[in-house]
């Protein structure tokens, strides 16, 4: 069944510093036209965000043992928009224990995308026992 309504979805490019309001049109998922965008970078980037929406996620890990309770990370890739709610449940429950360095991997493969979580920060081991269960 189709449904030949015409969609148009405003996305702002985030890939230079122009920040355009780039307009989708879609009809019955495929795109029909775009406009609004300054650069080719901006039609690329809305396609792609159309199809295929993805970010950087940052966060935080609780750290067992450290001179601080919890540890910044972030995914090392983009992962997809839909996998944000299941990468978040997963690193809720990751406990790592200090010392830990940046750049140390926290995980290889959250929520099944292949893509791995890294420290953005490094944490000390505390000089006092700091157990965290």
């Amino acid at each position: 069944m189709s449904n030949n309504e015409i969609k148009e979805n405003t996305i702002i490019c985030v890939n230079c510093p122009r920040g355009c309001r780039v307009r989708v049109k879609s009809q019955d998922g495929e795109i029909t036209d775009i406009t609004g965008h300054q650069c080719d970078m901006g039609i690329d980037y809305a396609k792609e965000e159309f199809k295929n929406p993805t970010r950087i996620l940052p966060t935080t890990v609780r750290v067992k043992n450290g001179r601080l309770d919890l540890v910044p990370v972030k995914t090392a890739k983009p992962i997809p928009k839909n996998k944000i709610g299941a990468a978040m449940q997963e690193l809720a429950g990751i406990l790592v224990e200090a010392p830990v360095s940046r750049g140390d991997v926290i995980t290889e493969n959250i929520a099944d995308t292949g893509i791995e979580v890294v420290a953005t920060r490094s944490i000390a081991k505390n000089s006092k026992n700091n157990d965290l269960n």
